[in-house]
């Protein structure tokens, strides 16, 4: 069953237009967001909106139908946008470049969906591209907090 119209606008609206994992504006990139299964229907999911996300290409390639990850040799669960929030998990670093894991579900989702582009080798153009955005007041998200360190 693909997911309807109306629930992909009810999803996109309650995400502000953000990837509701790295927090990226969908209105600056040149693919559209895409739903993202939380629970993947490879487990069950459904395509209702409470189990939808809005997603990045990136994050939602990425991430592909896993719930977890090894952070210092423990299994923890990767952020749930409909029973996480993003403020306790994540905060932008002082200059707003890259994304600072606050907790191990934070840390563990940061790095599998490479957030800041350490494990493939974007990091320079990421923080190019969140530079530009900040100089025309397009980044951070008015709602994401950022690392006073």
């Amino acid at each position: 069953m693909a997911v309807s119209p109306s629930s992909k606008a009810l999803v996109r609206d309650r995400a502000q237009g953000l990837c509701e994992y790295c927090h990226a504006s969908e209105d600056w990139q040149f693919v559209a967001h895409t739903m993202d299964h939380i629970v993947p229907q490879s487990a069950g999911g459904a395509d209702t909106i409470e189990n939808l996300a809005l997603a990045c290409f990136n994050c939602n390639t990425r991430r592909q139908a896993r719930t977890e990850c090894v952070v210092d040799g423990n299994l923890v669960p990767l952020f749930n946008p409909r029973t996480d929030r993003w403020n306790d998990h994540f905060a932008w670093s002082h200059d707003a470049l890259s994304i600072v894991a606050l907790t191990e579900v934070g840390r563990g989702t940061r790095d599998l969906l490479d957030f800041n582009g350490e494990r493939h080798g974007t990091t320079d153009k990421l923080q190019r591209i969140r530079a530009a955005d900040r100089s025309n007041n397009r980044h951070p998200p008015q709602v994401d907090r950022v690392w006073a360190n």
